[in-house]
C-alpha cells in the first residue's frame, strides 16, 4: 500500500528539530521512530500514533481515530487517524506529541 507523501512531508517538517529520531519505512509505509521505538507513522492515507495502553481508549474516542489493525487483529496502543482529523496543522501536531511522548517513555533500543 502506498502512504500519503503530502503527509510524510508535513511530519517530517513538525519532527525536524527532533534529537534520536530516525525515518524508516515500515507497514508499506514510513514511521518515525524516537531511540527505536516507533512514535508515528504514515500509512495510506491516515496517521499512525503509538499512544500506549493507558490511554488507548481515550485516544479512540478522538474524532477520526480508530484501532490501528493491519494484520486482523488490531494493536493495542496505536490508532490510525484518518486524514480529515489531521488537515490542520495544529491537529496533526498534537497527536505528534502524543506518539512522541509515549516513544520517550520507553527505554532507548
Amino acid at each position: 500500500m502506498a502512504f500519503d507523501e503530502g503527509l510524510a512531508q508535513r511530519v517530517r517538517e513538525l519532527l525536524t528539530e527532533t534529537e534520536g529520531l530516525a525515518e524508516k519505512r515500515m507497514f508499506g509505509g514510513v514511521a518515525w521512530l524516537l531511540d527505536a521505538n516507533m512514535a508515528v507513522g504514515v500509512l495510506g492515507p491516515d496517521l499512525i500514533v503509538r499512544v500506549g495502553p493507558e490511554v488507548y481508549d481515550e485516544a479512540l474516542s478522538e474524532r477520526g481515530a480508530r484501532p490501528f489493525d493491519v494484520t486482523g487483529r488490531p494493536m493495542r496502543g496505536w490508532v490510525m487517524v484518518e486524514p480529515d482529523a489531521t488537515d490542520a496543522d495544529e491537529a496533526l501536531a498534537a497527536w505528534i506529541v502524543r506518539g512522541l511522548a509515549f516513544a520517550r517513555s520507553l527505554p532507548p533500543r
